[in-house]
């Protein structure tokens, strides 16, 4: 009987947790079909806000450049992840292991002034590249945290079998580690590609004047009020992060789990 009323209320705990979660979003994907500027009551269905967002060539470019941004960032965080990712499963530095987890433990907001602070330092310009820099700095922990995780189950019998047959360390490497760890490679650089095009906070430090990315132009259409275009933009990226996750997670359950 006990036990009967424990599965109730971790039912209906997990009810209210998933609906908290994601009402909202539903309700911006709802509004933005509705056929009225103010959208605090339903009117009717239609598709034409997102007519003027395509129109709208400004919010477009700012679309554009948040997938080239992420595009080079994930890139570079793939590499720079999975040469660390393979380092820290090898050598299990502890000091380095606790260092690549700052990144994802601290909160956005240190991160951002903390690159601020050192584009500062070095007199470095503000602008897309140094965007791209504060993306790859983020991201790659992320991608040697996936990494790292996919070669606790690998066999290392095969390198031994790669050296018995006459492969040296760099086609050991490239024909028998990265075939073996690809999973967490790709699910790594999805992440990586969803973090750095969905980022708002660490963009907003390190972009400089006249750069602007889509997370960025949102913030300031918003100050004026939350428009229907708004809202259409904002469920083409709840649609695309959630296409991107779900394919991170097939490719890579263990990081999900």
């Amino acid at each position: 009987m006990q036990a009967n009323k424990s599965s109730k209320l971790l039912i209906l705990g997990g009810i209210f947790t998933f609906l908290f979660l994601y009402v909202p979003l539903i309700l911006v994907i709802l509004y933005s079909f509705n056929d009225s500027r103010i959208g605090i009551s339903w009117v009717g269905f239609t598709l034409k806000w997102y007519k003027v967002l395509f129109a709208d060539s400004q919010l477009m470019s700012a679309a554009v450049n948040s997938l080239i941004i992420a595009f080079v960032a994930s890139f570079f965080s793939v590499i720079l992840g999975t040469f660390a990712g393979v380092a820290l499963h090898k050598y299990k530095v502890p000091l380095l292991s606790s260092l690549i987890m700052i990144p994802v433990a601290a909160p956005e907001l240190l991160v951002g002034v903390a690159l601020l602070l050192f584009f500062l330092l070095i007199n470095f310009t503000l602008g897309y590249v140094s965007i791209v820099l504060a993306h790859i700095a983020f991201c790659t922990s992320f991608v040697t945290l996936a990494v790292k995780s996919r070669m606790v189950g690998i066999d290392n019998s095969i390198f031994d079998a790669a050296r018995d047959l006459g492969a040296n360390s760099f086609k050991s490497f490239y024909l028998v580690l990265i075939p073996s760890i690809l999973p967490g490679i790709i699910a790594g650089g999805l992440m990586a590609f969803t973090l750095s095009i969905d980022d708002f906070v660490i963009t907003f430090f390190t972009a400089g004047v006249g750069s602007t990315t889509l997370p960025l132009s949102i913030y300031s259409m918003i100050k004026m009020g939350v428009t229907p275009e708004v809202n259409a933009i904002s469920t083409i990226i709840i649609l695309f992060t959630l296409v991107i996750t779900s394919l991170a997670s097939k490719i890579s359950p263990q990081l999900f789990k």
